[in-house]
């Protein structure tokens, strides 16, 4: 798209719609993200219009979703220029953001309470930006179909249903009431001075004195009027939002480019990112009036030379319209007048009777009228089932229904080229033993998925009650009691004895150094070295009996003593002393072990008489 820069330069921002305006949440967060620093007006709407649209969440919402939206809300059958309360307003716009938020997935989730009441303020105050004007449905329609998702092609169609005849020509007063609701968007923005409401816009939108069908007025996708130019382009804005260009800006030297590239078609290599050509940075010899030439795409050097070899040796299709072709006369609607009958009939029967009551000169009938014909007995039908409802679940209303519904796709498949329905007898039995044999298969399905649970509760139970009757049983609770109170009392017992060892360990102790005191006083008293003795043990000598070389005990010991031990072989008193606090603890051993032993033994006893008693 080739442009100039100096377009709708500084055409005033206005003034705010309202006095109250900068008091609203919405924009107060507008007016920090400072987009009236932006040059061009066009940009500076979209930019605006495109921040409302993600900030109240409405670029999630597709045109077919505010399609269904409208038409639960009962606003198709109001004429377009009827009033609308805001608590209606405010629960169409809840029922939207609440069905979005069941869509989304949940790692994308939105606030529906805190979407609605921001869409609401700017709606109401986007009303309020032109002096004596009122909520109706067609500001309602307007304002969502411009501000929601979706494609642009799509929100035309909807608007040119709204603002065209039943021949599908474009009505001009409906045209103008939909620009003045449209054209509110940007004047509650403060663009009014740009993109303002007046009288002749309806008019030099399209060629005067001719009929503006579908298909000529879906042209503002590509040549939009002068009042709607930001339409396109905010769409232009969402499609380019990731785009991402491997080129730096001339101006800012940022590293690539993301969104719109502009280049320059006089200065050679002269790039703009979106943010400097839309605030009118230039550097260089490069003006703001040369042309500029806007990217939303980035095409490799090779991409451009095959298309330009493709282009030259004509192997490249001519350019596709902008949009889809559409026939020019509308598509017929269906006439239900067929399908729902004049008057209530009261049964089946009577309908039967007046479909096969007719003579035979009425096998030359159209096919047109024997469908209405099998619209009247589905329709009889159904006034049947609304009449008692009570009987919809009983087997012969069933099986009448299936009639019915077969008789009519019979006909419907078999008719001819003449319109004439041929005859033909169905046989239902084949289908009703198979509806009894599937619901044999279901019902015998369900009592085996009930005998599963069944078994697999009595299993849980079993397996839960086994550790609780064990826990609940008295007598084993009292058994355990007593053998923990045992087992307490044999180790106060084991402390104690451990405690006289230790005793009996510090007196040896003590003799051992009397011993080796006594010893060295009689190796100073003899200085003749004693010849050495043998060493009698019992049992397992400690450790400590061969830390010293062994020594005559007797040597320096009064005669009585020697004389005691003269007659037998000649004995060291260091050595039995030894062996004798060996043996000691040996007994002491023993005798832990053996009371050990019968502890354990009466518990064990306890434990299988516990258990006896429990069984």
């Amino acid at each position: 798209m080739v442009m100039e820069e100096g377009v709708q330069r500084d055409r005033g921002r206005g003034t705010p719609a309202t006095p109250g305006a900068e008091a609203r949440q919405i924009f107060v967060e507008l007016g920090e993200q400072n987009f009236d620093a932006i040059c061009l007006s066009t940009y500076r709407t979209a930019c605006k219009l495109r921040y409302i649209q993600k900030r109240c969440n409405l670029h999630l919402i597709d045109i077919y979703n505010v399609i269904e939206a409208v038409r639960d809300a009962g606003l198709n059958a109001v004429e377009l220029h009827a009033g609308i309360s805001v608590i209606r307003l405010e629960n169409l716009v809840s029922s939207l953001f609440n069905q979005l938020s069941k869509r989304l997935p949940t790692t994308h989730t939105i606030n529906p309470r805190e979407s609605t009441v921001l869409l609401v303020e700017f709606l109401l105050a986007a009303v309020d930006s032109e002096p004596d004007s009122r909520l109706t449905v067609l500001s309602v329609k307007a304002m969502l179909s411009m501000l929601c998702g979706g494609k642009l092609v799509d929100k035309l169609r909807y608007v040119f249903s709204q603002v065209s005849d039943s021949g599908g020509v474009l009505v001009q007063s409906k045209f103008d009431g939909f620009l003045r609701e449209a054209l509110k968007l940007p004047t509650a923005l403060h663009e009014g001075p740009s993109f303002g409401y007046t009288h002749t816009l309806a008019r030099s939108c399209f060629p005067q004195h001719k009929r503006v069908m579908l298909n000529m007025f879906l042209d503002i996708v590509a040549d939009p009027p002068q009042c709607l130019v930001w339409l396109p382009l905010m769409h232009r804005m969402a499609n380019v939002e990731n785009v991402y260009h491997p080129v730096s800006c001339s101006y800012c030297r940022g590293n690539g480019i993301t969104g719109f590239r502009y280049r320059c078609l006089r200065c050679r290599g002269y790039q703009l990112c979106q943010n400097c050509f839309w605030r009118g940075n230039a550097s260089g010899s490069h003006s703001n009036k040369h042309q500029m030439k806007e990217h939303s795409s980035w095409k490799s050097p090779a991409t451009k030379l095959g298309r330009a070899l493709s282009r030259t040796l004509g192997c490249v299709s001519s350019r596709e319209p902008p949009h889809p072709i559409y026939p020019e006369e509308p598509e017929m609607t269906l006439n239900l007048a067929n399908i729902v009958p004049s008057r209530p009939i009261r049964n089946t029967s009577e309908a039967m009777l007046l479909s096969s009551s007719a003579p035979e000169s009425s096998k030359s009938l159209s096919a047109a009228q024997r469908m209405n014909e099998e619209h009247a007995l589905i329709a009889a039908y159904v006034n049947q089932l609304q009449s008692s409802p009570s009987s919809v679940n009983s087997p012969s209303r069933q099986d009448e229904e299936h009639k019915l519904i077969a008789r009519y796709t019979s006909r419907l498949a078999e008719t001819d080229g003449t319109g004439v329905i041929p005859k033909r007898s169905i046989d239902f039995d084949v289908n009703k033993q198979k509806r009894e044999l599937i619901a044999q298969l279901e019902c015998k399905n369900r009592e085996i998925l009930a005998e599963i649970k069944r078994l697999r509760a009595e299993h849980d139970a079993a397996c839960q009650s086994s550790p609780e009757k064990g826990s609940t049983n008295p007598t084993l609770l009292a058994e355990l009691r007593l053998l923990r109170q045992r087992k307490d009392e044999l180790e106060q017992r084991m402390s104690s004895l451990q405690e006289s060892r230790r005793e009996l360990m510090v007196q040896l102790e003590g003799l051992m150094k009397l011993l080796k005191a006594q010893a060295a006083g009689s190796s100073h008293a003899s200085p003749s070295r004693p010849s050495p003795s043998t060493v009698r043990s019992v049992g397992a000598v400690s450790p400590q009996a061969y830390m010293y070389p062994p020594q005559d005990s007797l040597a320096g010991v009064g005669g009585d003593v020697q004389e005691a031990f003269a007659q037998g072989p000649r004995r060291n008193l260091r050595n039995d002393l030894l062996v004798a606090a060996d043996s000691i603890t040996n007994t002491v051993s023993s005798l832990v072990k053996e009371l050990h032993s019968d502890d354990v033994r009466e518990e064990e006893e306890r434990l299988l008489n516990g258990k006896d008693r429990a069984g």
